[in-house]
């Protein structure tokens, strides 16, 4: 292909990527996807490599590139069928991301698949929510391996009445799976139109072409990197159940635009769920060195080629089954991050931020109300890293999550809370000479009792400042003004406010004063 007709063949695909995804969100009944647009989709040639994907939620696109090969392989395929999982050792990432997968067949040829993964804010835990403070994968929720919701076109509406009956409100959460089915049937038909008009050879071919630019672009960008060995540690505040410091530590090797990721030295895996399976760790990986690649750079599995990594097994980021993971896949992540990117700081200084605010700040709650029983997640932004060139973003999610924060009208509406406060963290940024950006405010009033979990990061090690900028100011998290663990679950009463102050981002640079 000449490069106009790559550059069309690639962005008609993400075309198709984003249209599930609008068909998603406007199809979903909770506002965890529908407002929050905790989901992503993609697409995959028949092997399970990666095609095209929208610009969604890295940890969850990320994760899907790693293990798609496996899922691929493990079942049988046939036209009209649909695969759903959540199994975070078989290619998941933590239970709430459920994930449908739906092959594309032309004139009986297997070609494609498309795939979308959305968090559901209710996948059975006991803990409203679903996110709970756990220490077994069986006190998160449902775990569904990789099973056919749908054979020939032919729904298993016992296996979807099993999972949704797990749930506090099974209404809802049959249209949020309903949704995610609509969503894969759009994104068949579209892609079978392109491959129709293109040919399944020409659709190969494209696919060839698109891998081998992916990967060209990738090695001129890691070449770009001094060959060495870089290193790095950080640690995680604890595990919610008693331990730590949890550190975590990374290698890498770049030799000639070959990267290779060690994560040995890391700790063991713990009792508590920031464990991560090896492909939340790969998500991590994949995202920091796409993130240095130009933005043209297609979303393909070319792209990855150069890039390889090693978690012992056992560890906190190559976690064994049972181990809990609800926190891994949303806090460990973002730490993952943190460490390979004051990694490469060595090798490239005025590249690298500083550390971001480093925790989802995930929040879960739920209780009693008129008409049934109410449940709700959400992740709440905090302050991004300066770098050499600019000060850190003010209230924004960053790296590993994409997600919006939810309305408070919509909020409000849906659920017996009332959001009293809700502000930029003045001064929790790092100083330097580009400051890092502030967290945020966000004050939660229970009109109702309810039970809540938190799993937040960064309350005790704080951010971290780049070439002389100062750290930013740590969360917390204040039940009134009794202040609470960053792991943590308790019921609340009528009346009660919780406020959640997010972490600032790091500085970079000695401020000016200081020179």
């Amino acid at each position: 292909m000449d490069p106009v007709e790559l550059s069309i063949f690639s962005s008609r695909m993400e075309a198709v990527c984003d249209e599930m995804g609008a068909v998603l969100r406007n199809a979903a009944f909770s506002p965890n996807i529908r407002d929050r647009l905790d989901f992503s989709c993609a697409i995959f040639d028949p092997q399970g490599e990666l095609c095209a994907q929208a610009a969604h939620i890295p940890v969850h696109l990320g994760s899907m590139a790693f293990a798609m090969r496996g899922i691929v392989a493990r079942m049988t395929w046939r036209a009209g069928d649909m695969v759903i999982l959540n199994d975070p050792y078989l290619g998941g990432t933590h239970l709430p991301d459920v994930t449908l997968i739906a092959p594309l067949f032309v004139a009986g040829e297997l070609v494609a698949f498309v795939v979308n993964r959305a968090h559901h804010a209710d996948i059975g835990a006991d803990s409203p929510g679903s996110m709970p403070v756990s220490s077994s994968l069986a006190q998160e929720g449902r775990v569904i391996e990789p099973t056919h919701l749908m054979r020939r076109g032919v729904l298993d509406n016992g296996l979807l009445d099993a999972i949704t009956g797990d749930t506090r409100n099974p209404g809802e959460s049959l249209g949020d799976f309903v949704a995610q089915i609509s969503a894969n049937r759009t994104g068949l038909a579209r892609l079978e139109e392109l491959i129709k008009a293109w040919r399944p050879e020409g659709f190969r071919t494209g696919l060839q072409a698109l891998n081998d630019y992916g990967e060209r672009l990738a090695l001129d960008t890691l070449r770009a990197i001094p060959d060495g060995e870089y290193r790095f540690r950080d640690w995680m505040d604890d595990d919610g159940q008693g331990n730590e410091d949890i550190v975590i530590q990374a290698c890498i090797s770049v030799t000639g635009g070959q990267v290779a990721v060690d994560f040995s030295g890391s700790a063991d895996q713990v009792p508590g769920n920031i464990n991560c399976p090896l492909s939340v760790a790969a998500a991590a990986v994949y995202y920091v060195f796409r993130c240095l690649m130009p933005d043209y750079t297609p979303a393909c599995a070319g792209v990855f080629r150069p890039i390889s990594l090693h978690a012992p097994e056992g560890s906190l980021l190559n976690a064994r089954f049972p181990a809990a993971v609800a926190a891994g896949n949303v806090e460990t992540s973002s730490r993952i991050v943190d460490v390979l990117m004051g990694a490469l700081a060595g090798a490239l200084p005025r590249r690298i931020p500083a550390a971001s605010h480093g925790s989802m700040n995930n929040l879960a709650m739920g209780g009693e109300m008129a008409g049934g029983h109410w449940d709700y997640y959400e992740t709440i932004g905090g302050g991004m890293g300066a770098w050499a060139e600019g000060r850190g973003l003010s209230g924004v999610q960053t790296h590993m999550t994409n997600t919006l924060n939810t309305p408070i009208e919509v909020l409000e509406s849906r659920f017996p809370l009332r959001i009293t406060r809700y502000e930029i963290r003045r001064g929790s940024g790092g100083n330097g000479a580009q400051t890092g950006g502030d967290g945020l405010i966000r004050t939660f009033e229970f009109l109702s009792p309810a039970s809540i979990a938190l799993l937040c990061e960064r309350r005790t090690h704080a951010p971290w400042g780049m070439a002389g900028g100062g750290p930013a100011r740590p969360g917390r998290n204040l039940l009134g003004d009794r202040e609470l663990p960053g792991k943590t679950s308790l019921k609340v009463e009528a009346g009660q406010r919780l406020t959640i102050e997010t972490a600032g981002g790091g500085g970079y640079g000695v401020p000016s004063t200081e020179n």
